[in-house]
């Protein structure tokens, strides 16, 4: 089973809410899900994101993959740098490495 990290819209027409839940790829998207693991509320001002990192770390090691709004929303609730293992840090000193070697 091909579990997604998505957006479930909810909300009254034009006023939309977003719950970020687990889902079968297959599923619907207002359909089944597995768990709910966060809220998205962008018509505040500033938009409310609260993801419980702890699950979301869960999935995306057991390998569910996010859309990428979800993406973008684990990028700020922090979960996506701990699941990458600070990455964009990591990254920093094998480019100055790659470049010292090259020249």
């Amino acid at each position: 089973m091909a579990v997604k990290l998505r957006l479930m819209r909810m909300g009254k027409k034009k006023q939309p809410t977003y719950r970020v839940v687990a889902a079968d790829a297959r599923a619907p998207r207002n359909g089944r899900f597995i768990e709910i693991i966060g809220i998205y509320e962008p018509r505040q001002d500033p938009s409310v994101v609260r993801i419980d990192n702890d699950r979301a770390l869960h999935w995306l090691r057991h390998g569910a993959q996010p859309t990428e709004r979800v993406e973008k929303l684990l990028r700020i609730s922090g979960a996506w740098e701990t699941f990458r293992g600070k990455g964009i840090v990591a990254a920093e000193p094998e480019a100055a490495g790659a470049g010292d070697s090259g020249s």
